[in-house]
């Protein structure tokens, strides 16, 4: 029998806590400024060819984020799984604006050229992965699946 654990560490369950936290503050703060001070920043991520006003838009991407920013920080563990998968998908539903803001040229956020633009799109798939890494989620999935399997007689 292996005497290595494959409980989290508490470094690990530290780290996992404040990077959990600290993007759940940061989307909150993103959110307050998307219905505030940076209104027009934020237009110039709202694709062309999306059909609702832009600044409609840019008020209830602010809401959503103030929201999940909300519950990355406070939602009870059992919920963070959820709550992180739910903050990973969002980061995916606004990737193509950022696709957007690039291949329509917009300035915004000191985006200001073509190289800029096109640096930033990486960091989106970081903002998934922190999300799934952080809030336990990506763990939580692999132990569904590996339940799954382990079910005898399913034919999954």
């Amino acid at each position: 029998m292996s005497t290595t654990s494959t409980a989290p560490s508490t470094r690990d369950g530290v780290a996992r806590t404040v990077g959990r936290v600290w993007l759940g503050l940061t989307l909150a703060f993103a959110g307050t400024t998307h219905l505030t001070v940076a209104r027009q920043e934020f237009q110039a991520q709202v694709p062309s060819w999306v059909p609702l006003d832009h600044d409609l838009v840019v008020l209830a991407s602010g809401v959503v984020e103030i929201t999940l920013g909300l519950a990355l920080t406070f939602a009870p563990r059992r919920w963070r799984p959820w709550v992180g998968a739910a903050a990973a998908l969002f980061f995916v539903a606004i990737f193509p604006g950022n696709v957007a803001q690039y291949l329509e040229q917009k300035d915004g956020f000191g985006l200001d050229t073509d190289a800029k633009r096109l640096a930033r799109l990486p960091f989106q798939l970081v903002l998934v992965l922190w999300s799934l890494w952080s809030t336990g989620a990506w763990r939580a999935f692999r132990a569904h699946r590996a339940a799954l399997a382990a079910r005898p007689g399913d034919g999954r």
